[in-house]
């Protein structure tokens, strides 16, 4: 029996990139159980640690040296692998090469009264150090990192130049090399807290050797660390932290000893608008701000030192220093931008270019004007909130040219709303400025006001426009101009309450690119913009849970509108929820009407050879159409619904007393021309023969 030792694995580096370490250390895990499996290394657990200058494989329970095995394949019947003399045949002598044996090898076996050609290849035991050594050095080179350097004119690339090796198998050296660097037993130590060079005795020992060294050497105790000493600061200070996930993940991946301190500003600075600070920290520092319990920010924030906590002082000091200049330029913009009314920069617009082939944000802003006022009318907004939809169209990339959005290019939108309020524009063209590029991401809250998702809705809606009409639409998985995003905000915005045509929206989009002069095909463009609308409300319709059917029955009928999309969506899954059984005997009886009728016979019907069943069908389908068309007009999906699940009753009747395809044609035509009424009133709502198949509930559910 072989003995069982850890395997230990660390690739010494220069300072990695701290996103690029987070998904380098979530490769370790399976991309070294995977090399080690295929290697054939026995192994345990496999764990991937990290830290700003290291990558660590550990491996528990390795096995010094593989199994002796014996491995048997059954090849070829004997009447195929044996000549008339008993010789081997050519297909036997093939199978033996296939497996990797010599005839030698070959023996006759018998399985249910049948002979069979068997190989037996025997598998010596092999020490796993030279195995373990080509899996390692594949886990380096197969590594994916955004991007890569060289470094001393070597070929090899990596995140970061390689400094040094360490791979142990319990306490023997592993052989591996990369680029000129060879493994050893040396690791390093803290470049503060423990500079220079200390030997690893054994693999199972280096995870505790580093922690001795203050080398944190894992994400989650790293971040444990941070949460913990910002804690004893919120106790301490009465205040509470924001901690955005983008940033503590960067902040815990940017140090090997975290310490947790706590610096002060000016109070001055707060007359700065909060977004500009938390920007100048947050982003720029990655100083976690802190707020009082009324939430107001406060002149606190909280730094991550990787440096001696006993010097924590100086660390917090020169902290200070930093921030204080960062606030002094954000406070110094912030004022000199006030000098000037919001408008004025809009003629700066100019030197702004939005587009190569669709010109400069100061058109884009005069389209986004005009856009932005047509979608509020269209929406049934006051004529107040028209002429601030207008307004606020024009002015809401005004502050892409201001000193503060320029400096800090995350509060653009934000500090337009504050320069709007401060220039008089008044409150409903200020938060419209304000909110106009959200939602922002999946889940993100879209504007608040109706004047502000007019207008984000415009913005949205002009990109996509403008983009597919260059042929720049997205194609596969690259998206650049985020399109994808943009579409589903204003399918949000829809879905808000926000209700406009967007078909009649994107022509005036459209339009308002032809009138600047824009060349493109107007048509061909419009029904790749209509197109890409209904695929991105089919895959959030998906993702929400509903069913692909479902779908697909109301897109048969031609619907374009995505909120129209989803309301029909939502109100024939909730009927076939509630009432699922006459739900789908009404779908099948819809679908067997629509596979017998015969569009050419058209609707002309002979009274007098009507039975009673039909005249009930024609009576019921007259009456529903014109209460399908009332409850459609009030935009009452559900009652639309309730009034086709009143078919049912008279078409069942019909089925069962009427032989549709009669030997008298006169008849045969008559009852065609009855399921052409019957059919003919659900045209408006879907295409219930799609639905046909999830009969008793099954399978409404599937995605594809």
């Amino acid at each position: 029996m072989t003995s069982l030792k850890t395997l230990a694995f660390e690739i010494g580096t220069e300072e990695i990139p701290a996103f690029d370490l987070h998904s380098a250390t979530k490769q370790l895990e399976s991309l070294g159980a995977s090399l080690l499996d295929g290697a054939g290394v026995p192994h345990g657990a496999v764990r991937g640690l990290s830290t700003p200058r290291r990558l660590i494989l550990m491996v528990d329970d390795v096995a010094e040296s593989t199994e002796a095995i014996d491995e048997v394949f059954r090849g070829p019947a004997a009447k195929i692998a044996l000549d008339d003399q008993g010789g081997y045949t050519k297909a036997a002598l093939g199978f033996a090469r296939g497996k990797g044996v010599g005839p030698e090898a070959l023996e006759m076996r018998s399985e249910n009264g049948v002979d069979y050609l068997y190989a037996v290849r025997h598998r010596p035991s092999v020490p796993t150090a030279g195995l373990i050594g080509e899996a390692l050095g594949a886990l380096i080179e197969g590594l994916s990192w955004p991007k890569s350097c060289r470094w001393a004119r070597r070929s090899e690339s990596f995140s970061r130049p390689v400094r040094w090796i360490v791979a142990l198998l319990g306490s023997q050296v592993v052989p591996v090399s990369f680029a000129g660097v060879q493994a050893g037993r040396h690791t390093w130590g803290h470049r503060v807290l423990s500079p220079g060079t200390h030997e690893v005795a054994s693999a199972e020992l280096l995870p505790d050797l580093l922690r001795s060294l203050r080398v944190v050497p894992s994400e989650a105790e790293r971040e444990q660390a941070i949460r913990e000493g910002v804690a004893a600061i919120e106790r301490e200070t009465g205040l509470r932290a924001e901690l955005p996930a983008k940033t503590l993940l960067e902040v815990v991946n940017l140090s090997e000893a975290p310490t947790v301190l706590c610096g002060r500003f000016d109070e001055d600075f707060l007359r700065v608008p909060d977004e500009i600070i938390v920007d100048a920290m947050l982003m720029h520092q990655r100083y976690f701000p802190l707020y009082d319990a009324a939430g107001a920010l406060t002149n606190r924030f909280i730094v991550v030192s990787n440096g001696d906590p006993a010097h924590g002082d100086v660390v917090i000091a020169g902290n200070e220093r930093v921030v204080r200049a960062r606030l002094d330029d954000a406070k110094f913009f912030y004022e000199e931008d006030l000098k000037r009314p919001l408008e004025s920069y809009v003629e700066k617009l100019d030197q702004v270019v939005f587009q190569e082939a669709l010109g400069t944000t100061r058109a884009k802003a005069q389209r986004i004007e005009a856009l932005a006022a047509w979608v509020a009318r269209e929406a049934g907004l006051s004529a107040d909130e028209v002429t601030a939809a207008r307004r606020a169209g024009l002015l809401c990339k005004a502050d892409l040219v201001t000193n503060a959005v320029i400096e800090f290019t995350s509060v653009q939108g934000i500090m337009g709303g504050y320069y709007a309020q401060a220039s008089g524009e008044g409150d409903l063209v200020a938060q419209a400025v304000r909110d106009h590029y959200r939602p922002r991401f999946s889940g993100d809250e879209p504007p608040a006001s109706a004047v502000g998702r007019a207008v984000a809705a415009a913005d949205k809606l002009d990109t996509i426009c403008g983009l597919f009409a260059v042929g720049q639409g997205p194609t596969g998985s690259s998206d650049p101009f985020a399109l994808r995003r943009s579409a589903l905000g204003i399918i949000a915005m829809l879905g808000a309450g926000l209700r406009f045509p967007l078909a009649g929206a994107v022509d005036e989009a459209l339009a308002a690119y032809e009138a600047q002069g824009v060349s493109f095909d107007r048509g061909v463009a419009r029904a790749a913009v209509t197109e890409f609308f209904i695929t991105r409300a089919r895959v959030a319709l998906r993702d929400e849970g509903h069913g692909v059917d479902a779908i697909d029955a109301v897109l048969a009928v031609g619907v374009d509108d995505p909120a129209v999309l989803a309301t029909r969506v939502r109100a024939l899954e909730a009927a076939r929820s509630e009432r699922p059984e006459a739900f789908d005997d009404l779908a099948t009886a819809y679908a067997r009407a629509n596979n017998l009728r015969d569009a050419a016979v058209g609707v002309a019907l002979n009274e007098g050879l009507l039975s009673q069943q039909e005249r009930a069908v024609v009576e019921a389908a007259a009456h529903a159409e014109v209460a399908v068309s009332a409850a459609l007009g009030q935009g009452d999906y559900a009652q639309a619904l309730s009034c086709l699940a009143a078919l049912r009753t008279p078409i069942d009747a019909f089925f069962a007393s009427t032989r549709v395809m009669d030997d008298d044609l006169a008849l045969r035509a008559n009852h065609l021309a009855v399921l052409n009424r019957f059919v003919a009133a659900f045209a408006q709502v879907a295409d219930f023969g799609k639905m046909a198949k999830s009969a008793g509930g099954s399978g409404r559910k599937a995605r594809s």
